[in-house]
């Protein structure tokens, strides 16, 4: 088996949260990285595509402007973290190009296979929208399920976004189940061993280094909290 970290963090926001998953992408201390947030307060992140002027709208709408935002490195749409399981896992993909649909197929296989062990019905929505916009104001991300996402009772339940670094995948998710925070320890242990399986990992606990937390905060300061980032389109 190869080794992978399962990253521990202090409590972050949604600047130092993104900060940390490109760090993580940067640095690439194993191969294989897995790590769930530490969430501070609830935040928003919304994806590297969209408008933020439709962003801002559409967050207006739900009426949580005092909520911290920023954009994501990976696509995607809105999504809003209060209740959620937030996670990130970064894997060896090297080449140039990459399928998207295959990825989000392999891990998304591996993660509902493990719950459906567990006795968790979940199945995996296989029903591709030719008019997906992720610049609609609509666009949450759980509002509109899409092509291998899992959903649970017909509803949304895990959705995740991606973004190739170099030899290197971020796959950045969002699980929202009811209680999924209360019953963190049940969900984490499903999550890491559909990882572990599917990419024959085995897990070893690492907090984050002194020069980590340095470095998230200088690139908070220069890239997650600006208006240069978030507001680029």
């Amino acid at each position: 088996m190869t080794k992978g970290l399962k990253i521990n963090t202090p409590p972050l926001n949604v600047f130092e949260q993104m900060a940390t998953d490109e760090i993580m992408c940067d640095t690439i201390p194993e191969k294989f990285i897995l790590r769930f947030y530490n969430w501070k307060e609830p935040g928003i992140t919304f994806g590297y595509s969209q408008r933020h002027i439709f962003v801002a709208d559409a967050v207006q709408q739900e009426n949580k402007e005092n909520f911290l935002i920023t954009r994501r490195p990976t696509g995607g749409g809105i999504v809003y973290h209060e209740t959620d399981l937030t996670f990130s896992f970064i894997f060896h993909y090297p080449g140039e190009f990459f399928k998207p649909v295959e990825t989000y197929k392999k891990i998304h296989n591996a993660i509902n296979s493990e719950y459906a062990l567990a006795g968790k019905d979940l199945n995996i929505l296989e029903q591709k929208e030719s008019n997906y916009d992720i610049n609609n104001p609509i666009m949450d991300c759980f509002q509109k399920p899409v092509n291998m996402d899992i959903l649970c009772e017909g509803k949304k339940a895990l959705g995740g976004a991606l973004r190739k670094f170099g030899d290197y995948m971020l796959y950045q998710a969002s699980l929202q189940l009811d209680e999924v925070r209360e019953n963190a320890s049940f969900h984490k242990n499903i999550i890491a061993k559909a990882f572990s399986k599917e990419f024959n990992i085995s897990w070893v606990d690492e907090k984050l280094s002194e020069t980590h937390l340095q470095a998230l905060e200088k690139l908070v300061q220069t890239k997650y909290s600006t208006d240069d980032w978030n507001k680029r389109i």
